[in-house]
């Protein structure tokens, strides 16, 4: 048991509260620090604690570290008979949190694992290692910030060591990864989720074990773990490589935790609960816009009021006497079902046609898909879900190629009067409509264009368009999150009334 109990005071200023964890002669506390009235974490061992002297030295090697991810140690002392280390107490969802209580995106997990292959690269840099990389040490925080816990002190309070720490920390970051993407773990140790599906006694690669995960996450993830090439790229073997590798990653928005995606913060429009394409409405700017106009209530405009009024009744009653001598003057018609009207009918308006599908489509990639899982989203009548393309460097899709985009099978051949697409308010892409009989390039025929397309779209056939593929196709992309991002929020495909 643990030689000191709440209420206990450090150093004159650390106060013991709660008891979180007590493990082989370490206890971890939560405590108050009453110089600066904040909470703190402070580490206590008992007498017969093995380590006390490598923990405080770890711990006084950590506190020199300046990366803000990275676990701040404010004291480390070993006097009096009690030995403690003092660091700043994190607020949050762990990773292993998030992936226990609801499903995450792969590239929202990889996310977090980039933040944390960066400090660890600091750490490395300043000579520290962690040794002991699980889902639970790293957090993402209620402030919206990434956490990795327990850099140089974790393995000094379990007594780790390695003989090649660098390759030991990599596969760690590996592992994260992993978990990051699949929900799975790969590591011998129970950390909380269920364990990675082997194949024949080979660890399966993420893509193997969850749907939907990116090719270059899968690529990435193998290059670290497995330690084999991909894509054409060599195995990578220190932190910096996997934080260089997964830079392409789109960062978490930095505010807490929320069930609404981060591409909510990139634009303005009605939620849910209202239809995602509203009709104008004529009514007068909300009160407080600063463009919106004072209402006319003087004498001149009652007046004008009054007028009108008059003007309109006036109207009404000669178009009903017009109408009434009409009636009266017109001998009756006899009722016949087969008999049409005596003038032709408006012209209906175009119709909106659902798709039976959607999927991301790159067909001069690597994998020929572009984040296929996420593409019914952009189906579903909610702006608050997308389909977005992978991130690349250029607007120009890296070079790599030239467009990506995403499909949608009609089901059957329909006329195409236009679609109207729900995109970022961000300019710089350019959008093409292709429709075609075959989900094939080569088929699918250009018949619209916008070169700098945002906001909400409308992509109109120059003539009579009709075929059962539709293609969404982005030529250039926009700049997002320091890379650049096709999205689309939604889609509706219109076909007329007839069709």
């Amino acid at each position: 048991m643990s030689a000191v109990e709440p209420g206990t005071r450090l150093a004159n200023r650390f106060r013991l509260e709660d008891r979180v964890t007590e493990f082989g002669g370490a206890t971890l506390w939560k405590a108050i620090d009453e110089i600066l009235a904040r909470p703190v974490a402070v580490h206590t061992f008992s007498p017969e604690f093995p380590r006390v002297n490598e923990v405080v030295l770890a711990a006084r090697a950590a506190s020199r570290l300046t990366d803000p991810r990275l676990t701040q140690v404010f004291d480390a002392a070993d006097q009096d008979g009690t030995a403690y280390v003092v660091s700043e107490w994190v607020s949050g969802e762990s990773l292993l949190d998030l992936l226990t209580s609801r499903p995450i995106e792969p590239e929202r997990g990889a996310a977090l694992v980039a933040e944390a292959a960066e400090a660890l690269a600091h750490a490395h840099a300043a000579g520290l290692t962690h040794l002991h990389l699980t889902p639970s040490r790293l957090v993402w925080t209620s402030g919206g910030t990434v956490k990795l816990l327990g850099v140089a002190v974790d393995a000094a309070i379990l007594g780790l060591s390695s003989d090649d720490p660098v390759r030991e920390d990599t596969e760690g970051l590996g592992r994260l990864l992993y978990a990051a993407v699949t929900g799975h773990w790969p590591g011998d140790m129970d950390c909380g989720l269920p364990p990675a599906p082997l194949d024949y006694g080979r660890l399966c690669t993420p893509r193997q074990v969850t749907a939907g995960v990116p090719g270059y996450l899968d690529a990435i993830t193998c290059r670290v773990l497995l330690q084999e090439p991909r894509r054409g790229q060599p195995p990578l073997t220190t932190p910096a490589e996997v934080a260089e590798a997964l830079s392409e990653v789109p960062r978490p928005t930095p505010a807490p935790i929320s069930s609404a995606p981060p591409s909510l913060n990139l634009r303005s429009e009605a939620p849910d609960t209202m239809d995602p394409w509203p009709t104008p409405s004529p009514q007068p700017p909300v009160q407080g816009s600063q463009h919106g106009q004072r209402s006319q209530t003087g004498p001149a405009s009652k007046v004008l009021l009054t007028i009108i009024v008059l003007l309109v009744m006036a109207a009404v009653g000669l178009g009903a006497w017009t109408v009434g001598k009409n009636l009266g003057n017109t001998p009756p018609v006899a009722h016949n079902s087969s008999s049409g009207p005596t003038s032709s009918a408006p012209s209906a308006k175009p119709v909106t046609v659902k798709p039976v599908s959607a999927t991301g489509f790159d067909p001069l990639g690597d994998d020929k898909q572009e984040n296929p899982e996420y593409a019914d989203a952009a189906i579903d009548g909610k702006s608050s879900t997308d389909w977005h393309t992978d991130t690349y460097k250029s607007a120009e899709l890296g070079r790599l190629k030239s467009g990506v985009g995403l499909i949608l099978d009609m089901g059957k051949p329909i006329q195409v009067s236009n679609i109207t697409l729900s995109l970022p308010e961000a300019d710089g892409a350019s959008v093409e409509l292709r429709v075609g009989d075959a989900a094939d390039l080569s088929s699918l025929k250009s018949v619209a264009k916008n070169e700098n397309a945002s906001g909400s779209v409308t992509l109109t056939p120059s003539k009579a368009a009709t075929g059962q593929y539709v293609l969404v196709w982005f030529t250039r992309l926009p700049y997002f999150d320091g890379k650049y991002r096709g999205t689309i929020y939604d889609i509706l495909v219109h076909s007329p009334a007839s069709a």
